[in-house]
């Protein structure tokens, strides 16, 4: 049944959707009536995933790839574009895939670097671009950017981290301007603290992280950012949010 938050009819990429908020993300906009693409590396979890929507009888395409990778992005595309009713349709995408880094640019993985900015900021701005090219031919679009609030706020824990998503969320802006008169939104959406499988990743520790947030109280889960994600795509097409933080109650900073 078709609701004021509904997206039926619409058609979602979601990168980054095998875990965490990509997953929520994912299975949220299924449930709203969105016919979903799922994109991530692991392509057991993805087609779990995907297995899941399915069953609560929402219409997914589950297409493994690298988000970093732009041959990868193209493919994204390229498969989305073909699989919706009458070809051509993309629109929301939510540009989720990235991936976290412990420390600073002292105390930072240096080897890890380069593979960090492929992914949380080439690989992003391929994907914008590519759907930006989409949505401003056919006068409408979402793009939704997963930023964070570190990179906002510089935090000591995750210093060079914050730096991919200070330029994502520079990137996101850029995009804006250039689409927004074309009748594309682009939103930049900054999580505090999630709990996810981000920061096993991303190497935190008990000690170089969690005695630091546990002052924070009850921490986020992934489906309080879908479910923003949600919000901000429900409203009216002349609206867009372009930038919103979401932080646990108790995180005072960053």
């Amino acid at each position: 049944m078709e609701t004021e938050n509904s997206l039926f009819g619409k058609t979602a990429i979601v990168t980054g959707a095998s875990s965490g908020i990509g997953r929520a993300t994912a299975v949220t906009l299924a449930g709203a009536g969105a016919a979903v693409v799922i994109q991530a590396r692991r392509r057991e979890r993805l087609e779990q995933v995907a297995a899941e929507i399915s069953v609560d009888g929402g219409k997914v395409l589950a297409v493994a790839g690298d988000a970093g990778v732009p041959a990868d992005v193209d493919l994204l595309l390229e498969r989305t574009l073909a699989w919706t009713a009458g070809g051509g349709k993309c629109d929301i995408v939510v540009v989720n895939a990235g991936r976290g880094l412990a420390g600073g640019v002292l105390g930072s993985d240096p080897s890890q670097w380069q593979d960090l900015y492929q992914v949380n900021v080439i690989g992003a701005a391929c994907l914008m671009r590519r759907a930006g090219q989409v949505m401003v031919k056919r006068k409408s679009g979402d793009i939704v950017v997963i930023g964070s609030v570190v990179g906002r706020n510089i935090s000591p824990f995750s210093g060079f981290y914050g730096s991919s998503k200070f330029a994502v969320g520079a990137l996101a802006e850029a995009l804006r301007r250039e689409v927004c008169g074309h009748g594309v939104r682009v939103s930049l959406v900054m999580p505090g603290v999630v709990v996810s499988g981000f920061q096993a990743v991303a190497g935190y520790t008990e000690e170089n992280f969690g005695t630091a947030v546990a002052q924070f109280g009850q921490l986020l889960e992934p489906q309080a950012i879908a479910d923003g994600i949600q919000w901000l795509l429900t409203l009216p097409p002349h609206v867009n949010v372009s930038e919103i933080m979401i932080r646990p109650t108790g995180q005072p900073a960053p």
